[in-house]
């Protein structure tokens, strides 16, 4: 009984289609057209666009105030109120950025640099510099200022990518891990919360950036972690890998150049302050700044948003385990068939 000797090929790796090299020329530069779109056009449109301001005093002597500011058209949206006190209090629930108070003694600013540095910068540009040229002295106070140790408001600014970041990496690797159902809730959950407790440790207790409330500011940075990470891995539950990659360019493309952290989202143009307040960093910007320096004032709307995006991510990683684990269920068992005899 003869045998012929095997004969063993090369073996030669398989090219890759064309259209894998295709894929990659065209699609990294859209890549890079559509980050610098969505950071560029922002950052170079950047003016105020109705942005809430108060004018307080008698009706006659803030009229002159008024024509001023209505000479911008569509930079301001004015509230009216009747003295500096229920300007000040406006101020302080964040429902205006600043004021001009109208006294005996001649026009007064009110800002918060602590509300956003740029703005107050710009309402001083806005209203003393008129004021300067028609011979008034005006008298600035910023009412809620932003601490010694961080003038320009440079530390919650910042924050907005590492807390993108970490929460997409946190969708992503439990993704990635295979963690599902509970499990996976519970260490998105646990990521997130640990965040929060650095984070907060590192922005109030280290750097002394913020003032507000030590727990509230951990919330407010861990509840925004897991909103972007549970949209990430939701998304990846439904969608397989190819979410993970859908739910990072959504926070990175949108969310972040769209969040208005360096200014205000009514300084961004339209929609896109809009837009950035319904993504989870734009609504954790707006969070932090109001725990960490208003007292919790209007934190509402976007620990709401937030709220929202995190039990649709959860609830979307719950979701996407139990279709898992009904489709295997429903697979037919394949049995094994006896080898033949002889």
């Amino acid at each position: 009984m003869s045998t012929e000797p095997a004969t063993t090929a090369s073996a030669t790796p398989a090219r890759p289609p064309a259209r894998h090299l295709v894929a990659v020329v065209l699609l990294v530069p859209l890549l890079a057209v559509l980050a610098l779109c969505a950071f560029a056009w922002p950052a170079a449109r950047t003016a105020p666009r109705d942005l809430p301001l108060g004018v307080a005093g008698p009706t006659a002597a803030t009229a002159q105030v008024e024509q001023r500011l209505e000479q911008r058209e569509g930079a301001f949206e004015i509230h009216h109120y009747a003295d500096g006190a229920a300007a000040r209090d406006a101020i302080e629930d964040r429902e205006v950025y600043g004021a001009v108070v109208v006294t005996g003694r001649g026009p007064e600013l009110l800002t918060a640099s602590a509300a956003s540095p740029v703005v107050a910068q710009l309402l001083q540009q806005a209203v003393t510099q008129p004021a300067s040229a028609e011979g008034e002295q005006v008298r600035t106070v910023d009412v809620v200022a932003t601490p010694e140790e961080d003038p320009r408001g440079a530390t919650l600014s910042a924050s907005v990518l590492p807390l993108a970041l970490a929460g997409i990496a946190a969708g992503s690797v439990v993704s990635l891990l295979g963690l599902r159902g509970i499990r996976a809730a519970t260490a998105l959950v646990g990521a997130a919360a640990l965040v929060g407790a650095v984070a907060a440790g590192i922005a109030h207790s280290w750097l002394g950036a913020f003032t507000g409330d030590w727990w509230a500011e951990a919330a407010a940075f861990g509840l925004t972690t897991l909103a972007v990470g549970g949209a990430v891995a939701g998304l990846a539950a439904l969608l397989g890998r190819a979410g993970i990659g859908v739910g990072a360019l959504l926070v990175m493309l949108l969310g972040n150049p769209f969040s208005g952290a360096t200014s205000a989202p009514e300084m961004l143009p339209e929609p896109a302050g809009a837009i950035g307040q319904w993504l989870p960093p734009g609504a954790g910007v707006s969070l932090l700044r109001s725990v960490a320096h208003f007292d919790g004032a209007a934190a509402s709307g976007p620990a709401l948003i937030l709220t929202w995006w995190a039990a649709l991510g959860l609830g979307a990683v719950l979701l996407g385990s139990a279709l898992t684990a009904r489709r295997k269920s429903g697979e037919p068992a394949v049995r094994q068939q006896p080898a033949p005899v002889g």
